[in-house]
């Protein structure tokens, strides 16, 4: 044979003998993942040399791998090693690898004359808007940021010194995790209207701020009605230097964060030095879970003002209020609480803290009505108020006191929790909404992630990479996301956050041994309504066992917080239609026997009755999340 010919054979049998020796699978769903070089196929072999059973693989984790083609993979792995590369190739690297970053909005350098008409817009920087706008104009936008995925929107200097009148109609609504901020709004102005209308409704996670509002204005009208309300989760939201040094006018916030599940809320420096301003607050934070306001520096040195607060965090359970610097050193002036905090038994109240009110003022006139309960009076000048039907003892509803009765708290999902009896064919019974809410994110390759920092003391060096400035929606995510990965554990538990699909892998396999399985309820059918238990499987034969789960945790690459807890059991159940009998899910439900060191105001307890250590709790496995056991 002549050498070339003979060289040539060898070195294509040389790649068919070492590409056969990988593991080339092809997923049900038809993707292939073939490729050896690609972050998947790695992913793949690691299961495969990892996991000792020859199972089915569970392609609902290993496709979660990260999407980077191999040349992506090789190009970005050398790119991690010069962070400040890296993070010259942010976007693009964000959109191939599917992470969660925020867009890099640059000033807008466009001139906006005249009436401003705005539809269907989202993610933009508005720089030097309408300012200076001579004459009576209108400017309005319509499904702004409407359904967005992180969506970023900042407007700077908007309307400034210009008497239009501005209207935000359906404004973020939907949003997933938004991030939203206002500055030097309005400010200057004379006459003139702001109207705010379902502002960031329904958001998860939100972020939004307003900065220098309505400052030095004379006579304008502003008005918020429906911010942030209706079942907004964890929104934060802050008011700086609002309507400071204003001049008449009038100001209205209707339904402010009612129905939001947590979230801090803050006003600074509202009504400060104002002459004469009429504000509204009506429906502040009712109904809401764990809220936590705070009011600074309000209507401080204000001349005449007058502020009217009715069903201020009405029916809300825990939280707590902090009026810091309230009406001090006003100049006559009304300020009017009805329906302050009032709550029903069922209710858990939180707190309410006054700090320095009333103080120096001439004349003012403080009215509360129908007061709350757990409230806190410091620096407070007596003569100038009045209180009527003021509750001074909270009925404290918690489980360990419930004497086993269940208690109806809306912020308690039906079906979130439930006893292990209900797991029996045949059972009716509400399921909650597993539906995973967080941004659709991949797993890091692992080579990636180990080469990016990860700790709260190099906070900076990962903000820095992605584009996360220090007030912005992203750096709190990440700061949160390494104070929870930090905690200690606790006790009974041992806890990892898995940065790669590989972490988890390594972790679920030193905790339960290599012959594992992890599984995750398939689908979402069945939620928000009633179910029928169909076939139930005990895991590990119903015996208490151990297990890791695994939750997602918000983040820019796809993170999940791992954690094994002694003594649980395991079941696989069908989920029937309860009218049709139709199989329509297979969930997962792990069941908790040793609730002891659970805090007696768990949520599970509130729902149940009862308290820790006195029942077992149950509860499904969410989309997305997961639990790992023993192989049966």
């Amino acid at each position: 044979m002549h050498t070339k010919t003979f060289l040539s054979s060898c070195i294509v049998l040389f790649l068919l003998f070492s590409l056969s020796s990988f593991n080339v699978v092809v997923a049900r769903n038809g993707d292939k993942s073939g490729n050896p070089f690609t972050p998947k196929g790695y992913l793949i072999r690691y299961w495969s040399k990892h996991v000792s059973n020859d199972l089915p693989k569970p392609w609902f984790l290993l496709n979660k791998a990260s999407p980077l083609s191999a040349a992506q993979y090789a190009t970005y792995s050398k790119l991690v090693t010069d962070q400040n590369a890296l993070t010259t190739q942010l976007q693009s690297f964000c959109s191939s690898a599917n992470l969660m970053c925020a867009p890099d909005l640059s000033p807008s350098l466009e001139k906006h004359t005249g009436d401003i008409h705005f539809a269907s817009y989202g993610d933009k920087n508005f720089t030097n808007y309408g300012t200076k706008e001579s004459g009576v104009g209108f400017n309005s936008f319509k499904n702004y940021s409407d359904e967005g995925n992180f969506p970023v929107n900042s407007f700077r200097r908007y309307s400034r010194d210009s008497p239009h009148d501005n209207q935000f109609d359906n404004y973020a609504p939907d949003g997933n995790v938004p991030d939203q901020s206002f500055n030097s709004y309005s400010k200057n102005t004379p006459g003139g209207s702001g109207q705010f209308n379902n502002y960031d409704p329904n958001s998860n996670v939100a972020n939004m701020g307003f900065n220098s509002y309505a400052d030095n204005g004379a006579g304008s009208v502003q008005k918020f009605t429906n911010y942030a309300p209706s079942g907004s989760n964890i929104p934060n939201m802050h008011f700086t230097s609002y309507s400071d040094h204003g001049t008449g006018g009038e100001e209205e916030f209707k339904s402010y964060s009612d129905d939001a599940n947590g979230g801090v809320q803050s006003f600074k420096n509202y009504g400060k030095d104002g002459n004469g301003p009429n504000g509204k607050f009506i429906e502040y934070g009712n109904k809401a879970n764990d809220p936590q306001n705070n009011f600074n520096n309000y209507g401080v040195e204000g001349n005449g003002i007058s502020e009217t607060f009715t069903n201020y965090r009405d029916q809300s359970t825990l939280g707590d209020d902090k009026f810091t610097v309230y009406v001090k050193d006003a100049n006559g002036g009304e300020a009017n609480f009805t329906n302050y905090g009032q709550s029903t038994d069922e209710f858990d109240n939180g707190t309410d803290e006054f700090t320095t009110y009333g103080e120096g003022g001439n004349d003012p006139h403080i009215n509360f009505k129908t007061y709350g309960v757990n409230n806190n009076f410091k620096g407070y000048v007596k003569d100038t108020a009045t209180f009527s039907n003021y509750r001074k003892k909270t009925p404290q509803v918690s489980a360990s006191l419930t004497g086993g009765k269940k208690v109806n708290n809306r912020w308690v999902e039906p079906g979130k929790f439930f006893r292990e009896k209900m797991l029996k064919s045949g059972t009716i019974m509400p399921m909650p909404d597993i539906k995973d809410k967080m941004p659709k994110r991949s797993f890091l390759p692992r080579v990636i992630a180990a080469k990016l920092p990860f700790s709260t003391s190099k906070i900076d060096e990962l903000k820095k990479i992605f584009h996360a400035a220090n007030d912005s929606q992203v750096a709190k995510i990440i700061g949160d996301a390494l104070s929870e990965c930090e905690r200690a554990p606790s006790a009974g538990e041992t806890k990892r956050c898995a940065k790669s699909a590989e972490d988890m892998i390594d972790f679920a396999t030193s905790v339960l041994g290599r012959n594992v399985v992890v599984r995750t309820t398939e689908n979402t059918k069945g939620s928000n309504g009633n179910i029928m238990i169909g076939a139930v499987k005990g895991i590990n034969g119903g015996k208490v066992t151990k297990s890791v789960s695994c939750h997602q945790t918000l983040f820019p690459y796809l993170l999940y917080y791992c954690h094994s807890v002694p003594k649980v059991r395991v079941y696989e159940a069908d989920i029937l239609d309860p009218n049709s009998k139709a199989n329509i899910n297979h969930g997962v439900a792990i069941c908790h026997v040793d609730t002891s060191l659970w805090g007696p105001k768990h949520g599970a307890f509130i729902a149940l009755g009862s308290g820790p250590g006195k029942i077992e709790v149950c509860h499904w496995i969410f989309e997305n999340d997961m639990t790992w056991a023993t192989a049966d």
